[in-house]
């Protein structure tokens, strides 16, 4: 159940998703009424109530979309784990709209309860659902008759279709090569990498755009994708060849190839996919460019490669099971031949890892599992957590993949997994070639806040004890940014936080609830941050959202979201704005800081011109200068700025570009827009 609500949290699978109904509380059954669950008139109304507020991630027919599906055996089976009606009734009264739990009527609450259960085969009878006879109405699979569609079984889909618009501009080459990865277009004409080098700095060396003309930056592109939702992506440039995803919308995402300089359309592919299970969104981040090929993973677990000229699918590979929970929303990340990726979906009873696959067949090279099980009671690291939502950096002169990990699954109840919980929550290196770890450092031990080390980890050299240290640093949800040394993992500093923290922070979430900040939110979220050399200060896209945090035992079910918690914003009082913050990471002080009206989640850009660009949820793409944190220019873009910018070359100019499509998680305006910006003059 969803509200657009500007500084909304909207992490629906987090706090939201129906099928946590067997984590909410429960009763024991009764016998079962034999006069039906509720009344025809009742369910009609809460057809209504669905429909407005929670058909926009469920579905229209309760089969899925954003949020889980609402039928089906599965979902039948989260029913009957929950005993009574009120199991159903109670999660959805106290966790219902994502955004502002507890804001409908308790009527509005009943109707759409007895909506689905209607859906899902229960009779109606004579009198209506009520929170008393709702405890004593057991839900038992002898009452279920076959619905509909059982819409969480395993359908097939049809295959990706692909279109071709126009051929590739004439003299571009895209295929790209090692070599040319491991130099990163030192020109700047090109973004060949999710952090445009291998580091992630998402540092562009172009300066024809600097702070002294900026403000002449107008649009010559404003390309309308046709897949209105949450957009995420970080496009990739190639010769003049922009690639990039769009988020999933009725089961399809598209994969588009265009001109860089006019927008122009070449070719896109529509992915069809089967079942998927999601906590943030139907969101997709990008996709990685090498050896003539496109590579994307998908929500529904799918590894695919892609003629880079023309769009054609040529080979596609199940990368782990989203039945039980596992999801893509990463760009790959490219080396040396190996397509490396890292899982989704934290939010479920799953095991983590970071897998890499041969980049010319698709097959598994090595996997690397994120849990260890000596620092996890019993067996809980078995489903223990510890995803990777972001692209990995890579260090190629120490052959490292380097990456930050989730939270340990659930996300805030620690008695079914005590120990530290490695390697959640940190900052982990793996060989490049084998997988083996080689070093990792945690930033929250036994995490029970959500506190996940979720943005990219960037790679920078820094000044300590007088010596210059190749360094990695991840601005985490915590709120600080934790500096290691890239050969050995040792903390180098911490920086000062960088968002606010209450005086009570890590306390242990109750059943009554705790008000902390950071918020579960962040601190920085998935967000990347861009380093300037120039400058050497880090730049952080951030949050203050004052949170309520709770917790209770959950319930185990295969395949089933477990949380052990909800957390819900904090509306009356409470803070709610987005730090933009310019970090100096030879001394981890803040060297300048603009505060935006709203959270802020997206990414930013730093470029040789002395210029960072990023946008806000409520539509503004601007630049600011880099050293002073002056704001130099901004333009409009009437969706949620919600994605990282990068900067370009083509034929001498130099372009700027980023998705406006808005963000499920705050709640920011939809649109579909990838947007292409040039000097009027």
């Amino acid at each position: 159940m969803l509200v657009s609500l500007p500084i909304a949290w909207r992490r629906l699978g987090r706090i939201a998703s129906f099928a946590a109904v067997v984590a909410a509380a429960s009763t024991s059954a009764a016998p079962a009424a034999t006069t039906g669950y509720f009344s025809a008139a009742q369910s009609a109304r809460g057809e209504t109530v669905y429909t407005a507020h929670c058909a926009t991630c469920h579905g229209a027919t309760l089969s899925g979309q954003a949020g889980p599906a609402l039928t089906g055996t599965a979902f039948q089976a989260y029913l009957t784990g929950s005993k009574t009606a009120y199991g159903l009734y109670d999660f959805t009264a106290k966790q219902m709209p994502a955004d502002k739990p507890g804001s409908l009527s308790q009527a509005d609450y009943l109707a759409v309860t007895a909506f689905i259960l209607a859906r899902n085969g229960y009779p109606s009878g004579t009198a209506p659902l009520s929170v008393a006879n709702a405890k004593s109405e057991s839900l038992t699979a002898a009452h279920v008759a076959s619905p509909a569609s059982n819409t969480d079984e395993i359908v097939r889909v049809p295959p990706p279709a692909t279109t071709e618009f126009a051929p590739l501009p004439a003299g571009a080459n895209v295929n790209v090569t090692d070599d040319m990865m491991l130099a990163g277009s030192p020109d700047g004409a090109n973004w060949l990498l999710q952090g445009r080098t291998y580091d992630n700095q998402r540092y562009s060396p172009l300066a024809q755009i600097d702070a002294s003309n900026v403000a002449s930056l107008v649009p010559v592109a404003l390309l309308q994708t046709g897949m209105t939702a949450s957009f995420e992506s970080t496009p990739i440039v190639v010769d003049g060849v922009m690639y990039f995803t769009t988020p999933v919308v009725n089961g399809k995402m598209k994969i588009i190839a265009l001109n860089a300089a006019t927008g122009e359309r070449l070719w896109e592919t529509t992915d069809n996919l089967g079942l998927f299970q999601i906590c943030c969104g139907p969101v997709n981040r990008g996709v990685a460019v090498g050896y003539g090929k496109v590579y994307v993973v998908t929500l529904d677990d799918r590894l695919i490669a892609l003629d880079a000229t023309n769009g054609h699918v040529l080979w596609n590979k199940a990368v782990a099971d989203p039945r039980v929970g596992y999801s893509e929303t990463m760009a790959p990340q490219i080396y040396k031949n190996e397509i490396v990726v890292g899982s989704a979906g934290g939010e479920w009873a799953i095991r983590g890892f970071v897998a890499a696959y041969d980049a010319n067949t698709g097959a598994q090279k090595w996997r690397w599992n994120a849990t260890d099980p000596k620092s996890f009671s019993g067996d809980s690291w078995k489903r223990g957590g510890g995803m990777t939502w972001t692209t990995p950096a890579i260090d190629p002169k120490l052959g490292l993949v380097i990456f930050s990990t989730g939270n340990p699954n659930p996300d805030l109840y620690g008695n079914v997994r005590k120990g530290d919980n490695r390697y959640t929550d940190s900052i982990v290196a793996l060989d490049a070639g084998t997988g083996t770890l080689k070093w990792y450092y945690q930033e929250v031990k036994h995490d029970v806040w959500d506190y996940d080390a979720v943005s990219p980890v960037v790679l920078f050299d820094v000044t300590a004890n007088g010596k210059t240290v190749p360094a990695a640093g991840e601005a985490g949800k915590v709120g600080w940014v934790f500096i290691v040394d890239r050969a050995t993992g040792a903390l180098i500093r911490k920086s000062d936080p960088y968002v606010m923290m209450s005086a009570n922070m890590f306390t242990t979430p109750t059943k009554a609830g705790v008000v902390m900040l950071p918020g579960a939110n962040g601190g920085a979220e998935w967000s990347p941050a861009a380093y300037s050399p120039q400058t050497h200060l880090m730049y952080i896209l951030a949050m203050n959202q004052l949170m309520r945090f709770t917790t209770q035992a959950p319930t185990e079910a295969a395949g089933q979201i477990r949380l052990g918690s909800a957390f819900s914003n904090v509306e009356k009082n409470g803070v709610q704005n987005g730090p933009f913050v310019a970090l100096n990471v030879d001394t981890g002080k803040i060297a300048w800081q603009y505060t935006a009206p709203q959270p802020l989640i997206g990414g930013a850009l730093a470029t040789a011109g002395n210029l960072v660009f990023m946008g806000e949820g409520n539509g503004w793409f601007e630049a600011f200068d880099a050293t002073t944190g002056k704001q130099l220019w901004r333009f409009n873009l009437g969706a949620g700025v919600n994605a990282p910018p990068i900067t370009y070359e083509v034929g001498g100019v130099q372009y700027v570009a980023v998705a406006a499509g808005g963000n499920f998680q705050l709640g920011f305006p939809y649109g579909d827009t990838l947007a292409i910006f040039k000097l009027s003059k």
